[in-house]
């Protein structure tokens, strides 16, 4: 007798993500209006000044905002692959396509034993909380790449390790998915992907490599952990100012090379703490690669002098791969992404002009979202811990002595 297959239908979870998507589409194509400023000006106006730069087989070595790896002008090139669209157009469209790959990964892995829908409901319910600024930057198509190592995971080490490396060579923060690794084909084939890679563009395109020198020269932009200590210091005369430095609006002023030292000393604790937990860890199930990474890109999200709105789609990208494993425990952390994702579409784009001024409710709305992504990151750091590093449990049966037989 046939039995029937009692996973519901995604049905709905499609339905909801059509409509979703189909909203963010028409504020991007400009047939509604999203409020606060207009987010798509980076793919019309930046974005394009770069494709016709690299069309020319060089980088953007002068202009000071170009702060990616070399890969990223795959992304920044790709809607040469629509050319019945205009520049913007196409790009939009791209990104709707990454989003629509990750949910496909999402419910493939879903669909395996021990398998969750849960993670492609946090991918459907938290993309849009962002607004239209997820397809108004390259962001979605890295973290598309960065879910496909996820899922790649421990069965395909060689195809995870290369994704990885694709993806870090696209915008760094991927190379944080080798934190759960423990194949060591996954490392070398890392390893050699991004070696062969970053050769290839070393020697094929000159300024391949001038972004390090930009981003060494960041600041602490407003949106930011160590933004929140000058949005309240101006309420108590702190002399200085916000200003568009380096392509993002920064404090600028006494003190803010201190507190941008003291966000990289946090960064390098928390490389120090996933460096403790790699030597102390000794329980690894299948759902740990992906546990490791959404801690990682947490820790480092939110020790970052930047903290960008896109940064989020990372956490939910990583959150959802998690939450695809029926037996993960990071289900809250990932629902205070969820929750951090509404707050930062209220500060950007909604009330940006509230944070650059620094008023109470800009600081507030930062002050909350920023709290709720350091809290998250604490529970998953400690999370990732318990679940890892603590001994197996011992099976019940063991804990009672083995009966014999006795003659009587």
């Amino acid at each position: 007798m046939e039995t029937k297959d009692a996973r519901p239908s995604p049905a709905y979870l499609l339905a909801t993500w059509g409509v979703t998507r189909a909203v963010l589409l028409l504020f991007v194509f400009g047939v509604y209006v999203f409020p606060g400023p207009d987010v798509t000006s980076d793919v019309s106006v930046i974005y394009r000044g770069w494709y016709e730069v690299l069309r020319g087989g060089t980088f953007p070595m002068d202009d000071v905002t170009w702060q990616y790896p070399p890969a990223a002008a795959l992304a920044i090139l790709s809607p040469a692959l629509l050319p019945f669209l205009s520049y913007a157009h196409a790009f939009f469209v791209l990104a709707f396509l990454a989003d629509l790959v990750v949910l496909a990964l999402l419910l493939w892995r879903s669909g395996r034993p021990g398998g969750s829908r849960r993670g492609a409901w946090v991918w459907v319910a938290g993309v849009p909380l962002l607004g239209p600024t997820v397809y108004a930057r390259y962001d979605v198509m890295v973290t598309a790449v960065a879910v496909a190592a996820l899922v790649a995971g421990s069965r395909h080490p060689r195809l995870m390790g290369a994704l990885a490396a694709f993806g870090a060579l696209l915008k760094v923060w991927p190379v944080l998915l080798l934190a759960g690794a423990v194949r060591r084909r996954a490392w070398v084939s890392a390893a050699v992907t991004g070696a062969g890679l970053a050769a290839v563009f070393a020697v094929a395109m000159p300024g391949a490599f001038a972004f390090l020198t930009f981003q060494r020269e960041r600041g602490t932009e407003v949106e930011s952990l160590g933004g929140l200590v000058f949005h309240v210091a101006r309420h108590f005369g702190w002399r200085g100012e916000v200003l568009l430095n380096y392509g993002s609006i920064e404090f600028l002023g006494p003190y803010v090379p201190e507190v941008s030292a003291a966000a990289l000393a946090l960064s390098a604790a928390a490389f120090g703490w996933l460096l403790l937990w790699r030597l102390r860890a000794r329980r690894f199930t299948p759902r740990t690669l992906a546990d490791a990474a959404f801690t990682a890109v947490l820790l480092f999200t939110v020790t970052s002098r930047v903290i960008s709105p896109q940064y989020l789609v990372w956490l939910i990208g990583t959150a959802a791969v998690c939450l695809t494993h029926r037996a993960s425990r990071m289900t809250p952390p990932a629902l205070l992404v969820l929750a951090a994702s509404l707050l930062t579409v209220l500060e950007f784009p909604v009330g940006f002009v509230h944070v650059v001024a620094s008023d109470w409710y800009g600081t507030a709305l930062l002050l909350l979202r920023n709290a709720l992504l350091v809290t998250a990151a604490l529970l998953c750091a400690h999370r990732l811990w318990r679940t890892t590093t603590a001994p197996a449990p011992t099976p019940l049966r063991s804990l009672h002595p083995t009966r014999t037989s006795v003659s009587p």
